[in-house]
């Protein structure tokens, strides 16, 4: 069973930073790509970036140069430290198992974690 749990969200304006966490079990982290996904209000939920478990990583061209992804293996946690938000970064941010060309690998999806950016 795929156990994620995002968190790190909140408000914060334009230009500004977070960092969100999405902590995973073992079983759903060990040797899996994990992958952030963002869904604004009334629209389709996009991926946002990948990284495999030896560290490569791919982004959705909307945040690339401002997000950065990272993982922590000992912590079965991986990370989004996203820089220079615009209000358009505004959505709730989900993270799963994920290929590098952005498909979900898993259906079964978390509660999210909030971002909103005021300008």
């Amino acid at each position: 069973q795929v156990q994620l749990v995002e968190s790190g969200g909140g408000l914060v304006q334009a230009g500004g930073s977070l960092r969100l966490s999405c902590a995973a079990s073992g079983s759903t982290f060990s040797g899996n790509p994990i992958g952030w996904y963002r869904q604004a209000p009334g629209k389709r939920r996009e991926w946002v970036a990948t990284i495999v478990s030896g560290g490569s990583t791919n982004y959705a061209d909307s945040v690339k140069g401002r997000f950065t992804i990272s993982r922590d293996n000992a912590k079965n946690t991986v990370y989004l430290q996203m820089d220079s938000l615009k209000p358009e970064d505004t959505a709730v941010y989900y993270c799963n198992i994920a290929a590098m060309n952005g498909i979900a690998l898993s259906g079964s999806w978390g509660q999210g974690t909030q971002v909103t950016v005021s300008s």
